[in-house]
């Protein structure tokens, strides 16, 4: 009988390092949001690759950050609890920083670790490439690397050998996702997610960190067009202006573009109804942060 490999590789690094870039990258589709904004990701996402006889399943987890309300600490805390999890670590580093105290941290984290990590040097195409060397040998001083890798996440270089290596350093274990899914968030979470992101996109003030989407209702229609219902939770009635915009336009912007990703990535006709709601304490609600797969601590 044939030996299969299968198990779980953390992706971690500092906010906007690319680690959701990379993952969507991997998989060949979006799986994770991606946006200029830092803080994106907030859900611990798991994306399954098969790379030969072996199973990778990522996580993709929030970027790590200096903590200063609930939510960001639930987000940095499931980035931490990641790492123990896992049974390999990819740190990512963001080429155009280079070694900045997060990534100090983090390697501090992994240096006494036993299981295999690898570095990942990323944004390799915004740089010079004479600035890559030395991070490379910081990076080997602060913590004993199985490999270290340079990469355009972008541009879809460089990724396939570190696949390969991956593969490599999976534990002999039967299959723990069917090998035909590619991910293993809910529906609903996923498409709120695509939603989050086209706000992330169109409104450029501090209010999407501060913005919760939630999908109540997904239905087939008689006409076969899949119908979402969708809320979308804001802290006061200023940030519900500013998502709803003159005459409705932004909320209408964001649904269209919303909708467009979702009917791509499924391949179905679909009807968004996008509803704005004030909730001014949603981010001190326990249901919100066990929806994201985050730990809700008082």
């Amino acid at each position: 009988m044939k030996k299969t490999h299968s198990g779980f590789i953390a992706i971690i690094g500092p906010t906007n390092a690319g680690k959701s870039t990379l993952l969507n990258q991997i998989m060949g589709q979006k799986v994770s949001i991606v946006s200029h904004k830092v803080q994106t990701t907030r859900t611990r996402i798991r994306a399954v690759k098969m790379v030969n006889d072996a199973q990778l399943i990522f996580v993709d987890t929030p970027g790590v950050f200096k903590p200063a309300r609930r939510l960001d600490r639930a987000m940095v805390g499931a980035a931490m609890d990641a790492i123990g999890d896992a049974d390999a670590v990819l740190l990512i580093v963001d080429a155009k920083h280079g070694i900045t105290a997060t990534i100090k941290e983090l390697t501090g984290k992994l240096a006494n670790s036993k299981m295999p990590f690898f570095a990942v040097i990323n944004k390799t195409d915004a740089v010079k490439k004479e600035t890559l060397l030395p991070i490379a040998a910081e990076l080997t001083e602060l913590a004993p690397f199985r490999e270290i890798f340079m990469i355009s996440a972008l541009k879809n270089d460089g990724i396939t050998p570190l696949l390969k290596s991956l593969a490599t350093v999976m534990p002999e274990s039967p299959y723990l996702f069917d090998p035909r899914d590619q991910t293993d968030v809910p529906d609903t979470l996923y498409l709120a997610e695509l939603t989050r992101e086209k706000i992330y996109k169109y409104v450029h003030q501090e209010l999407p960190y501060r913005i919760h989407v939630v999908t109540e209702k997904v239905e087939t229609a008689p006409d076969g067009v899949l119908e979402i219902y969708q809320k979308i939770v804001v802290a006061n009635d200023n940030h519900k202006k500013i998502v709803v915009g003159k005459g409705g336009a932004q909320l209408q912007q964001i649904g269209t573009a919303a909708r467009h990703d979702m009917q791509d990535q499924w391949g179905v006709n679909a009807r968004l109804h996008l509803f704005v709601r004030v909730e001014k304490d949603w981010e001190n609600k326990r249901e919100n942060y066990e929806e994201q797969g985050l730990e809700f601590k008082k």
